[in-house]
């Protein structure tokens, strides 16, 4: 099959149809996908509200919009968002809306209660800007799900999180790259209520 960056992919993820150019980003691994999808939705419970940094065309938004009352997800990429939009319609998802802008300016139209939101990211491989933290950690959710590519660069950002008064609860890692030397990892953190 030949395919070019104006390719429409489809990938189903359990149960639910996305669509994305071939050129947007897409988790690439369809064997272990629906178990990562899976731990990163029991591990993002608790919180009435989502927001998915880095969305991409919905995969994580749109899996776990049925644990929340409302999900935002926000995306840099507007080919990605507008396909996370009609995602959301091709699924009858109606609790996700999709904002495209940079997620170091993610939470200007973020409403949530904070103490109400989990936040996931799912960064490119250089990890979260200095920028991007510090606006999360003003806003200041009580969970955060990070998925990583890169475990230099996430524990780099998960020293972070620690000064920040976030421990670490849970760590996965998936090997969605077999054979090579990368894995993604799934660390949740959750606002220690004591600090």
């Amino acid at each position: 099959v030949e395919t070019n960056e104006n390719s429409v992919i489809k990938e189903t993820v359990n149960g639910i149809d996305f669509n994305f150019l071939a050129g947007d980003f897409f988790q690439n691994n369809p064997y272990i996908l629906p178990a990562f999808v899976d731990y990163a939705a029991e591990q993002s419970k608790g919180n009435a509200f989502l927001v998915d940094a880095y969305c991409g065309s919905g995969l994580f938004a749109l899996s776990l919009a049925s644990n929340f009352e409302a999900v935002k997800g926000v995306e840099i990429s507007a080919t990605a968002t507008a396909w996370a939009k009609k995602n959301a319609q091709l699924n009858g998802i109606q609790n996700a809306e999709f904002i495209e802008a940079s997620a170091e300016a993610i939470f200007k139209n973020i409403d949530f209660p904070s103490d109400q939101t989990t936040i996931l990211v799912d960064p490119p491989r250089a990890g979260c800007s200095k920028n991007f933290l510090n606006q999360l950690f003003q806003f200041g959710p009580s969970k955060v799900v990070y998925i990583s590519c890169d475990p230099a660069t996430q524990m780099r950002d998960l020293r972070d999180f620690d000064e920040q008064g976030y421990d670490v609860t849970d760590v996965q890692p998936f090997d969605l790259f077999p054979q090579t030397k990368h894995l993604e990892c799934i660390v949740t953190l959750e606002m220690n209520k004591n600090e």
